[in-house]
This record gives C-alpha cells, sequence and structure tokens, in this order.
C-alpha cells in the first residue's frame, strides 16, 4: 500500500475530543482509539481543548492554538468524537476545527488530503447527527473522510469503572473504524499532493508569478 514517496515512519494520527466534563465519554472513546491505533502500529497524540480560547477571541499565537495547529501539521490522519449535545455536535468540538485553517504562511496545509474517522457518543438512544455534521466538516476541510463510523448511544452504561469500554459491538466497531483509518492512511500519505493539486490553484499561482514578472519590468 506503501507510495513511492512514503515517509517510512508509523503514522501519525492526532485525535479530538468534545468535552471538558471530568467524566468524558467522548475523550474515553479517543483514548481507547487511541491503544487500537498504537496496537496497529501508529503513533498518536490527543488534544486537551482545556483552555483553547473561541475562535476570533484571542490571537493565532495563543499557546492552545499554537499546539493545536502544529499537531494538525503533524498529523496525517485524525480522530475526531464528539458528544451529541441538543442533536448536534457540541461546541467544544466546533471551536477546534474552527481554528484549523485550511492553510497556514508558507502554503503548509493543516487537513488537506489527510485521512479522518468520525465517531459520537449520547446520553441517549442511538444517533447518527453529531457524525453527520463531522462528514460535513471534513469534507469542507478538503480531508479523505473513511466511510465507517462509530456511535455509542447511553455511553454512561458501556464503559466501565476504569474507564474502559469492555470487549462486545461498540468496542468491536471502534476496532474496525481504526483499521480501516489506518489502511486509508498508508493509501493516501506520500501522495497527498498529488490529490490536493487543483487546476484553480495552479492557474492562481501561474497569474501571480506573471504579476510580479511585470511588477519587476515596470
Amino acid at each position: 500500500l506503501k507510495s513511492a514517496d512514503d515517509p517510512g515512519h508509523k503514522p501519525r494520527i492526532f485525535l479530538l475530543y468534545g468535552s471538558l466534563r471530568d467524566v468524558s465519554y467522548s475523550r474515553r472513546s479517543v483514548e481507547e482509539a487511541g491503544r487500537i491505533l498504537r496496537l496497529l502500529g501508529c503513533e498518536t497524540r490527543i488534544f486537551d481543548p482545556t483552555g483553547l480560547p473561541l475562535p476570533d477571541s484571542a490571537e493565532p499565537d495563543h499557546p492552545k492554538v499554537v499546539e493545536l495547529r502544529e499537531l494538525a501539521v503533524w498529523s496525517e490522519g485524525m480522530v475526531w468524537s464528539s458528544p451529541e449535545r441538543h442533536g448536534a455536535m457540541t461546541g467544544i468540538m466546533k471551536c477546534q476545527i474552527d481554528w484549523l485553517p485550511l492553510s497556514l504562511q508558507g502554503g503548509i496545509r493543516t487537513t488537506q488530503g489527510k485521512t479522518l474517522a468520525v465517531m459520537q457518543v449520547s446520553g441517549g438512544s442511538q444517533s447518527f447527527n453529531a457524525v453527520n455534521q463531522l462528514r460535513i466538516l471534513g469534507r469542507w476541510m478538503r480531508m479523505v473522510t473513511i466511510p465507517n463510523q462509530s456511535s455509542i448511544p447511553k455511553a454512561w452504561l458501556e464503559f466501565d469503572e476504569n474507564g474502559r469500554l469492555p470487549e462486545g459491538p461498540f468496542y468491536a466497531r471502534i476496532v474496525d473504524v481504526m483499521e480501516e483509518l489506518v489502511k486509508f492512511t498508508w493509501m493516501v500519505r506520500g501522495r497527498s499532493g498529488y490529490l490536493t493539486d487543483r487546476y484553480s490553484e495552479r492557474v492562481e499561482s501561474v497569474a501571480a508569478v506573471h504579476k510580479r514578472v511585470s511588477s519587476k519590468a515596470d
């Protein structure tokens, strides 16, 4: 599955969760996902959103914003896990994604051409509102969002006293999702430059060069 331009290191997966509660089931779900990913040979980083300011309420040099963006740039794939609150993803989840620009200075792309797996936890019955919204965001951020997903209803009943998700259908689904994410990441990484190469951007680049040349000639 490796491309000729594969960097050779372990796949780098960045995980985000959408709750600040002491007992956060979205955090527990990404911790479980992280364990599985490491068993599958990946390197993982989990971002703690505590202290992350609201978008537009701070400058991009805020330490938590810098940390978030640096980890996004480091990654080759991501996992987003949000609680469903009032039928939608949480503001905490959206806040993290809103701080990730499509590109940074120097043409560095934080999300484009990277893989994404989406998950959600619910306090009530089975729902897919949050994962559906996360898919829309993943497409907007120009990510390769994998087909499989995880949704855990009544999450407060599923995790044990140690914060672990016992063997069962919900654990098996997270394993399925992480396996698929790793497969897609192997296929995509090393090819992201090709996948994100766009005609419209090439035209803009050529026009910018012509403009600079014309300005120098004048």
